[in-house]
């Protein structure tokens, strides 16, 4: 299934407030569901075993909230591409291969601008603007959290 379709499922599931959703498209099956104590969708395969006892992450810490928002704050000022997923972020498509971009790099809408692997499988992550790369916000190889900055397009 296409990684748009699985984020428009997401969000339509987080906007309509339903607490479960079943999709089957050939031989692939998704289910998307919300804890009702959280706004966050997890996406469970049926092919995959199913998830042990959910345990209700606690509050977030002021601390983590300033800490959240300071980030916020260092970010230049540009479009924002963030990770659609969550996955390790690569710069090029092999170790000893050039990165997709570097700073200062002008990138055309739909150009790779990385990789992020997820359950084993490698997705592009494509620019969504035209513009001139004005900050690469992670390392290589470095896990990353959906909605997480990677970029900062001019």
């Amino acid at each position: 299934m296409d990684l748009r379709k699985l984020k428009k499922l997401i969000d339509l599931v987080e906007e309509s407030g339903i607490a479960e959703l079943e999709i089957t498209e050939g031989e692939e099956k998704v289910r998307i569901s919300r804890s009702a104590s959280s706004t966050q969708s997890q996406v469970i395969p049926t092919g995959a075993p199913p998830p042990q006892q959910a345990v209700p992450a606690p509050a977030p810490q002021p601390a983590a909230v300033t800490a959240a928002t300071a980030a916020a704050q260092i970010l230049p000022e540009g479009h924002v591409v963030k990770s659609p997923m969550v996955g390790t972020f690569y710069r090029s498509s092999a170790p000893a291969s050039n990165p997709f971009v570097e700073v200062g790099q002008t990138v055309k809408e739909g150009e790779t601008l990385c990789i992020i692997e997820a359950m084993k499988l490698l997705n592009e992550i494509e620019s969504d603007k035209s513009g001139v790369i004005k900050a690469i916000l992670v390392e290589n190889g470095q896990p990353v959290e959906y909605g997480e900055p990677l970029f900062v397009i001019e």
